[in-house]
């Protein structure tokens, strides 16, 4: 693994591709594969026939952020695209695939994900959405089940999550710890996250550990101290949840600031429940992304729109709990980077699908299907402070998801519908 607080580094390489099941293989029928005249790793291949090809250049198409491109065509040589644009005019090649008329777009980056659990909290959603009350423990009760598991059961968990996300278009994500809250149980399962990706978060700062609770200072002090000794070689992030009844402003920027002094860069559970400090101390940090963003003053809006630090909407959590939508329209007018995320957690947003967030983000919170992909896709990367991922253009990793419908636009227009029929990742054909 490089070595963490890198700005930018490559993704990991792609884990074993799940086994594509009956629907999928249907929905890829349609599609002519010419037999490769070359091994994977130096042959070039031709995917033609796109309807709409989503690039995220605006010099590449139509000059609009998401630069699309019509009737178009795309080259990969090896792990990498080697060249976009209009379909006549592309170059020969040693296999070629027929789109079909269908759309391509970059993979979805899935840039907040909460996937090394263990246990299942339906009574707690079950409650929550009959309106009656339920005091199981929350966080606690993962954090239960997540410490008793077996290292194998959690990587389980973590296989299964994944594959279910790449079915689903998904070819980058991010993943914390913050379900063990012991030295031991935070570095097991970051190490475990490690196996699969490189963006890897220390999430020790989730909640005070249940063994702290009459001493939250203590526990601050084992966070910076030695759990973050524990953790901080298999980690990339560090977060922290700046929130009432988790970390102030203080424990969150003491917290963060030693994780920076071990080279781990920042990322802010900020202003989900309430108002408070965690925008303004990412940005004061430039943390790489400030994750929910719900309660916002002016102040705290005109911070990100003059910062670097990403605006990262988790609409699944909004609604898992029938909590208040964020205000995406405030924040994209105000010219702050804003990315969607599926924040994948056993509790307040347990789903894996970034076109159900896409579909969220249009209906609920003021974004057009355009914003929302870009978000999904470029704005991901932005929040990993990516630049080889999130487009498709000459030098950024193959990464392309292959929509069974003429436009990124049918991933709102069809809500529910699962409409990906295909994925590369690294220039490798996963679904």
């Amino acid at each position: 693994m490089t070595p963490a607080g890198r700005s930018a580094r490559p993704a990991s390489a792609p884990e074993p591709a799940p086994t594509a099941d009956q629907a999928t293989k249907d929905a890829m029928s349609n599609a002519t594969t010419v037999s490769p005249a070359h091994s994977a790793s130096t042959a070039s291949t031709l995917i033609t026939n796109i309807a709409t090809l989503v690039t995220n250049d605006p010099s590449l198409g139509d000059t609009s952020p998401l630069g699309l491109v019509q009737d178009a065509a795309v080259v990969i040589e090896g792990d990498r695209i080697a060249w976009t644009g209009d379909q006549s005019k592309a170059p020969a090649t040693d296999n070629r695939v027929d789109a079909g008329g269908r759309a391509v777009l970059p993979g979805f980056v899935d840039s907040h994900s909460h996937l090394v659990f263990a246990g299942d909290r339906t009574q707690e959603f079950n409650a929550r959405m009959s309106g009656r009350p339920y005091s199981a423990g929350g966080i606690r009760t993962t954090v239960a089940a997540t410490r008793a598991a077996s290292d194998e059961e959690l990587e389980a968990n973590v296989t299964r999550y994944l594959a279910e996300a790449l079915r689903q278009g998904t070819t980058t994500f991010e993943t914390k710890s913050g379900y063990g809250l012991t030295a031991h149980d935070e570095s097991r399962a970051l190490r475990i996250a490690a196996r699969h990706t490189d963006e890897v978060t220390f999430l020790g700062a989730h909640i005070v550990a249940p063994e702290f609770a009459e001493d939250p200072a203590g526990y601050v002090a084992l966070v910076t101290g030695g759990m973050l000794d524990a953790c901080a070689p298999h980690a990339r992030w560090i977060d922290v949840f700046c929130e009432k009844g988790a970390f102030d402003g203080d424990q969150a920027r003491a917290i963060l600031t030693a994780g920076k002094a071990r080279g781990l860069h920042p990322r802010v559970h900020a202003n989900q429940l309430s108002y408070g400090p965690g925008v303004r101390l990412a940005v004061e940090l430039d943390a790489a992304s400030a994750d929910h963003c719900t309660h916002l003053t002016d102040a705290d809006v005109d911070a990100l729109a003059n910062s670097r630090t990403v605006a990262t909407l988790l609409p699944g959590a909004e609604f898992s709990t029938r909590a208040e939508w964020p205000d995406a329209r405030r924040l994209l007018d105000a010219g702050v980077t804003v990315a969607l995320s599926t924040d994948c957690n056993p509790g307040s947003s347990f789903t894996s699908s970034v076109p159900f967030c896409i579909a969220l983000a249009v209906r609920d919170m003021g974004m057009t299907p355009d914003e929302a992909v870009w978000a999904a896709t470029a704005g991901g990367a932005a929040a990993l402070r990516r630049d080889d991922i999130g487009r498709l253009t000459p030098g950024a990793y193959a990464d392309l998801t292959l929509l069974d419908a003429p436009s990124h636009v049918h991933l709102a227009y069809r809500p529910g519908v699962p409409l990906v029929s295909g994925v590369w990742r690294r220039g490798e054909r996963v679904v």
